[in-house]
């Protein structure tokens, strides 16, 4: 089968949905099928390529609206393309709208993978207004299959609400060989101990992210469990927006700032911390949390918020705490709590087994091979 992906950008770009065409791509390669990705060139990007058998064509953007990039050429691109079901990806709408377009066109099956609900603030919140009101329902009622990663989102979107049957759950997957516990503890690597791992793009479209309360969360458990310190891993336009807050509120000597991490230091990150932390705040822009799934593959307490993705999971198998978004003390408390308990290896050990058993790319592909092959 020919498949072509329509992510805005594709790796060495990385992001949430940039890691989960790349991952699925991979797989779909290794299941006997031809996939293709048309996407933005960023800068240093290679036009044309082929990475990790997934053949790779970038075109020319001119500006950014909102995260996302303008390529002009893409309908002539994607008119060009011979393709037997073509995959696209919301957030970022310009290459959606063009595959719906296209792919009626060429009268083919068009998957849409809906990660979450476009919102903004400020003016980028009336286009986004004005988009889910015209566009977006256009999209939704072109899209043959709509997938969604978290079952829970077929409630928290009301874009959604019309679709119902259109809808299949297919989760997050996390690569098990890359992501894996370390042979050495953090106790090895750093005298201090005690350390949270926090990881996001800097930006206001990432803000939903929850790193104001976790500063202030912060604030609270470094006076009962000295030393403590915070590494946060990711750049963007508001880094020094949080560098003030840090120093603001006391808190210079217990986070540091470590900009972009590159992919392949990535495990390093999660295996020298005790418990990562992802404190989302909003369930209509979190759509899963991959990275949570990555710390969970390498054997890390979680905590996070219970509109995440895998919150329901961590809970039952006990790999890590959920807690209430926007509520400070009680992240604080979450934290406290794994910091000090005896059984934050057992919990850890638990989250390995969690990933191996129900969240690997492969039982990722084999799921969208199904619906590529009932739509086909």
């Amino acid at each position: 089968m020919k498949i072509l992906q329509t992510p805005v950008r594709f790796y060495p770009f990385t992001g949430g949905v940039e890691n989960y065409v790349y991952y699925l791509s991979k797989e779909l390669v290794k299941l006997g099928h031809q996939v293709k990705v048309v996407c933005a060139q960023e800068t240093g990007e290679t036009r044309e390529e082929t990475i990790d058998g997934v053949k790779v064509s970038r075109v020319p953007f001119t500006g950014k609206v909102a995260n996302t990039n303008l390529t002009w050429t893409m309908p002539l691109k994607l008119v060009q393309e011979d393709f037997d079901i073509m995959h696209t990806h919301l957030p970022t709408p310009w290459n959606a709208d063009w595959s719906m377009i296209i792919s009626r066109l060429k009268n083919k099956p068009l998957v849409l993978s809906y990660y979450n609900d476009i919102i903004g603030s400020g003016l980028s919140n009336y286009v986004a207004r004005f988009y889910n009101s015209t566009g977006l329902k256009l999209l939704l009622k072109a899209a043959d299959r709509i997938i969604i990663i978290q079952e829970n989102y077929r409630h928290f979107s009301p874009h959604l609400a019309d679709f119902q049957d259109k809808i299949v759950v297919v989760p997050c997957g996390v690569d098990t060989d890359k992501f894996r516990p370390a042979p050495c503890s953090m106790e090895e690597n750093s005298p201090e101990g005690n350390t949270l791992f926090f990881l996001s793009v800097l930006d206001e479209f990432h803000h939903y992210k929850g790193l104001d309360y976790l500063l202030e969360a912060l604030q609270i458990v470094k006076k009962k469990i000295p030393p403590i310190k915070l590494i946060v891993g990711g750049k963007g336009n508001l880094i020094n927006y949080y560098q003030e807050q840090v120093n603001s509120m006391g808190l210079e000597n217990n986070v540091e700032f470590h900009g972009f991490i590159p992919d392949e230091k990535l495990p390093d990150y999660y295996n020298q911390c005790d418990v990562f932390v992802l404190p989302s705040i909003s369930s209509a822009q979190e759509g899963f949390g991959i990275v949570a799934l990555e710390a969970l593959a390498c054997a890390k307490p979680v905590i996070s918020t219970k509109i995440v993705g895998i919150a329901q999971d961590l809970e039952e198998t006990g790999s890590g705490i959920i807690v209430t978004p926007k509520d400070s003390q009680s992240l604080a408390d979450a934290i406290i709590n794994v910091l000090n308990s005896e059984n934050s290896c057992k919990m850890g050990l638990s989250g390995r087994k969690l990933v191996e058993d129900k969240y690997t790319w492969k039982k990722v592909a084999r799921l969208t091979n199904d619906i590529y092959q009932e739509l086909v």
